[in-house]
């Protein structure tokens, strides 16, 4: 039976070791897995849901799987730089209706997939160069209801050659740059109503690049309103033709500038002319005055 119990046994002796391996293995993939749901939020699948909870600050760790988060609708004034450089499964940020004023350089270093950026009811001011550009696979963008948002920098969307759905209604831009809108090949969908739009000569490339895209781009253009100058005050942007900007392409030539040269001349002289004629006449009459009354006494 010695034998016996030895053969028997054996191959529980060789099986421990791939047990304790299994486990170390299953281990390292849970470990993989990354954090477990933060506090104050809810996960389901890949799905990560923060919104509402009154924070202040983003979650300090996320599932390293995290597909889709959502932080809206809280209080998060500023998010870390490369809070997203392990999170490269995420295909949607919702950071709407928050105390955003920028967001730091290289945010989306990581966050190669990512697809849907809402960005809306913040407190964004600029919209600086390349703020995107590592979020190159970004196709909807919506930067909408940010009162304070009053400059987008001619590379602000520089890299985003995917994107096809961009939101800047209801913001508190003038003018906007024809360079940032450009360099959108992919570009369906554009949403400009709401702007208080200053609607003078810089703005005629701009709406001649708007007439020619808007039978193939989606837009809000009839709500979009110029606010100045008040000769087109509640005019809509599309309703402005060339027409309406042909005194911004008026110039003189050298016979025009010699000619008011010429008149400025004429007005200048006539001028010290009419002046002198009234000082002696006003001189005369005071003499002819003086003599009346020294003849009456």
């Amino acid at each position: 039976l010695g034998p016996r119990v030895g053969v028997l046994r054996r191959p529980a002796m060789l099986l421990g070791p791939w047990l304790v391996a299994a486990a170390a293995a299953a281990a390292v993939v849970v470990a993989g897995a990354g954090a477990g749901c933060p506090v104050l939020c809810t996960c389901r699948g890949q799905a990560v849901d923060c919104s509402g909870q009154r924070l202040f600050s983003v979650p300090p760790e996320l599932p390293l799987d995290t597909g889709n988060l959502s932080l809206a609708h809280n209080r998060i004034a500023s998010i870390p730089p490369g809070y997203l450089a392990c999170y490269g499964q995420l295909r949607a940020l919702d950071l709407r209706n928050n105390s955003l004023e920028a967001l730091p350089a290289g945010l989306f270093m990581g966050a190669r997939r990512l697809a849907h950026l809402d960005l809306s009811y913040n407190n964004f001011s600029l919209v600086p160069a390349d703020m995107f550009l590592e979020a190159s696979g970004l196709l909807r963008l919506d930067l909408s209801h940010n009162p304070g948002l009053r400059r987008v920098h001619p590379d602000a969307f520089r890299g985003l050659a995917q994107l096809r759905e961009l939101d800047l209604s209801y913001g508190g831009l003038s003018a906007i740059s024809l360079d940032a809108l450009e360099g959108l090949p992919g570009l369906v969908g554009l949403r400009l109503g709401g702007n208080p739009w200053v609607c003078g000569c810089a703005m005629e490339p701009f709406l001649k690049w708007l007439r020619g895209r808007i039978q193939r781009c989606a837009s809000d253009s009839q709500l979009a309103e110029c606010r100045a100058p008040p000769e087109v005050a509640g005019a809509p942007l599309l309703s402005l033709t060339e027409e309406s900007f042909q005194a911004c392409h008026l110039t003189l030539t050298l016979d025009d500038y010699l000619f008011i040269a010429f008149v400025g001349f004429v007005v200048s002289i006539a001028s010290v002319a009419t002046n002198f004629l009234l000082g002696i006449t006003a001189n005369c009459c005071h003499r002819w005055s003086k003599a009346s009354e020294d003849e009456d006494v």
